[in-house]
């Protein structure tokens, strides 16, 4: 377990998949974080790459040849990662391809994921390196769960998501057979900028939206007002989530989605893949900010 801690915060990423887990007020003592009970959902704040999600059969084509990637990628629970460089003020992992990767994913790659804690606010910063001769193709995201409700004298249904702005995009619903976005879509909004959190609003899997004009999401307490706000201006997409049962939301910033229920399970044709030409590199930023008045 690695720390970053300022007068204000504490956070606490895990050496395996680089995941945060912990954002703690230093003085009042309070945890943001999901604690990822395993009885509900075992993880914190997985490290989505080089996938979103699931792939249709598990599985992708590229150049001839079938590869299988787990749920989300290669770096989510994976004891690799190293850490590369740390100060005061942040800290770097790094993963980098190996002789396993190459068979399940084909390029060579180094991922690096940088967690900056300035004042109230933590920045978590994906690099991507293309090691490799051809153009690689990958996704990027985040899944950090944070705790609802954050205190005691509350529940769940006293929290909401506040987007800045008025929103009328429709969620992307999901097959929960298969885990893959299917064709149909769903009201969410009604042309409002909030969204009430209750248990039963992820009956059907994550809320995902591909045409969101907010790039800001401010998780809210009727009786504590602003708790933290998620900004992601990088990232296209957003997904919302948490099991039906589970006291968290998970507010999910990504470049690229899961396969649609369609696909042709083409990787250089996959919705929302990116490509990066051989020796260059690509960057893509969120950050956390922890309300004031909680600290």
């Amino acid at each position: 377990m690695y720390t970053l801690e300022n007068e204000k915060l504490k956070i606490a990423v895990k050496k395996t998949g680089a995941e945060l887990c912990k954002i703690t007020s230093v003085k009042k003592d309070i945890d943001f974080m999901w604690d990822a009970n395993p009885k509900v959902w075992g993880s914190y704040a997985p490290n989505l790459f080089p996938i979103i999600g699931a792939l249709k059969d598990g599985a992708y084509f590229f150049e001839n040849n079938i590869y299988n990637l787990p749920k989300h990628g290669l770096v989510r629970n994976n004891d690799k990662l190293v850490l590369q460089e740390q100060n005061q003020n942040f800290l770097t992992f790094k993963l980098n391809y190996d002789k396993d990767s190459l068979k399940i994913y084909p390029f060579k790659f180094e991922f690096l994921i940088t967690y900056q804690l300035i004042d109230n606010i933590l920045t978590i910063t994906h690099t991507i390196n293309n090691l490799d001769d051809k153009t690689m193709y990958f996704s990027l995201g985040g899944h950090p769960a944070f705790k609802c409700p954050v205190f005691n004298n509350e529940a769940y249904n006293d929290y909401y998501l506040e987007f800045e702005y008025t929103e009328s995009s429709k969620t992307h619903l999901i097959n929960m057979k298969n885990g893959l976005i299917s064709d149909k879509t769903k009201p969410v909004f009604n042309k409002s900028n909030t969204l009430a959190l209750k248990h039963d609003l992820f009956n059907e899997d994550a809320l995902i939206f591909k045409d969101l004009k907010s790039k800001r999401v401010t998780l809210k307490s009727k009786s504590h007002g602003s708790i933290l706000t998620v900004s992601y201006e990088d990232f296209p997409y957003l997904g919302i989530w948490a099991k039906p049962d589970g006291d968290y939301v998970c507010i999910e910033p990504w470049l690229g989605i899961a396969d649609n229920e369609s696909t042709n399970q083409n990787l250089k044709e996959k919705e929302g893949i990116l490509t990066l030409m051989p020796k260059k590199t690509f960057i893509a930023s969120y950050s956390i900010e922890i309300h004031n008045i909680h600290l």
